[in-house]
């Protein structure tokens, strides 16, 4: 397997972190264009860099294919390990499915026919290029992520260049809107801000296949994390100061608020932008997520299949095609439906992660780690803490339709641990006579 390097690595991760500014436009009208620019800067401090410090020390004791499911599984037995794996598989069936409506939303704009079966049809089209490409293993996918993102980069700062030229307004007025549920401002804002923010976390599911993945992965890290601080903050930023007209912002509002700013010119490049940006997404979801199933299958939770690697790419080309084929049934849901749900799945698994650091400190104190917190007890305090405050405060501000239904897939968890060791065993018993 030809492995990546820090360059495409970068890439890769910054792909499935950020992707570009796109998906936080409804942050502005639920919170208000003041409290979504505050919440851009305070999250990364309280959600994604403690994430990613943990990430780093346990990448570099632990640099094995699986990621945080091993570290997890090693700091707190099978049953925990195995929760990890299945509750982030099936948040990333949620999350892939919605990069592939979002995309072809974009495409909608220009094709306004893409609608019912062929809205989906296009998406299962996309999803399908990409496990290809997936399947053909992390170098190609580096590739295509350096490509796409620097495809995506280059309007995003065009826009906030023209923007930044015809500033007006004051970008953080109204901190909040008037007249709205306390819910809508703190708890589905926030829900959304920890989605833009998530998945320092899941690129250490490939980490065997990164080169010097313990000097490697932390640089990526310190890399990714200022550029996508700057890239989902400076957008709204210079947008909100040139048009001023926050109640206005929906759903890819960017490529209209970039038409509106610099003409049809940027509005288009925008738009191309907005859909490379899911086409980038999409692709680094199918890398770390399908990692996941491949290594539970290593490891006795799932059926061998899993594990089958491609004779020639050396790649799960199987679980690439399973969770790709998920993916596409799942694609007919809206895009509010699928990271509402996706959401419980993605801060539970984000908790086991940071506590795992912790609990590995004190039961092998004698691991090597070429890289650790800084600052002692303190680093790792606010490390552990601080994601674990900001989940929380999140789950319990989550809107009636998570609430609902965001327990569902943690329950199916539970189930599956117990259920599929039977299966297997029925299997196996029917095998071998």
């Amino acid at each position: 397997m030809k492995k990546a390097r820090l360059l495409y690595f970068v890439f890769v991760m910054f792909a499935y972190t950020t992707g570009g500014p796109f998906g936080l436009e409804e942050m502005v009208t639920t919170s208000g264009p003041g409290m979504t620019l505050i919440y851009l800067l305070i999250i990364p401090l309280l959600w994604s860099i403690p994430v990613s410090l943990v990430s780093a020390e346990l990448t570099t004791a632990i640099p094995v294919e699986g990621g945080f499911y091993r570290w997890i599984r090693t700091a707190f037995g099978d049953f925990w390990g195995f929760l990890a794996g299945w509750w982030n598989w099936s948040a990333s069936w949620l999350l892939g499915a919605s990069y592939a409506v979002l995309f072809t939303d974009y495409l909608a704009f220009y094709f306004p026919f893409l609608v019912g079966w062929k809205h989906w049809l296009v998406s299962l089209a996309l999803i399908a290029l990409l496990a290809y490409i997936n399947i053909r293993g992390i170098h190609a996918v580096g590739l295509a992520a350096t490509i796409l993102e620097l495809s995506v980069l280059i309007p995003v700062l065009l826009l906030c260049v023209t923007a930044g030229m015809k500033w007006h307004f004051n970008p953080f007025h109204p901190m909040i809107p008037p007249h709205v549920p306390p819910f809508q401002v703190f708890g589905v804002g926030l829900a959304l801000g920890l989605w833009l923010y998530s998945g320092y976390e899941q690129c250490s599911s490939v980490a065997e296949e990164i080169e010097a993945p313990q000097r490697n992965y932390p640089r990526a890290l310190a890399t990714v994390i200022p550029l996508s601080i700057a890239t989902y903050f400076l957008p709204p930023l210079f947008s909100l100061a040139a048009l001023g007209n926050w109640h206005e912002w929906h759903t890819a509002y960017l490529s209209t608020a970039a038409k509106l700013i610099g003409g049809g010119w940027l509005g288009f490049l925008m738009t191309v932008a907005g859909l490379l940006c899911n086409v980038s997404l999409l692709n680094a979801t199918v890398l770390t997520s399908t990692r996941m199933p491949s290594s539970m299958s290593e490891d006795g939770y799932l059926p061998p299949v899993f594990a089958a690697r491609h004779p020639r790419f050396d790649t799960p080309w199987i679980a690439i095609l399973i969770s790709s084929v998920i993916f596409a049934a799942l694609s007919f849901h809206t895009i509010a439906q699928l990271l509402t749900v996706y959401v419980w799945l993605r801060i539970l698994v984000t908790f086991l992660t940071v506590l795992a650091v912790w609990r590995l400190r004190r039961s092998q104190p004698q691991l090597a780690r070429p890289f650790r917190i800084p600052w002692r007890s303190a680093g790792l305090a606010y490390a552990v803490i601080a994601p674990m405050i900001m989940g929380v405060f999140a789950l319990v501000g989550s809107d009636r339709f998570a609430l609902k239904w965001g327990p569902v897939p943690v329950v199916l968890g539970v189930v599956a641990y117990f259920v599929f060791p039977k299966i297997k065993a029925l299997v196996e018993a029917n095998y071998l006579k």
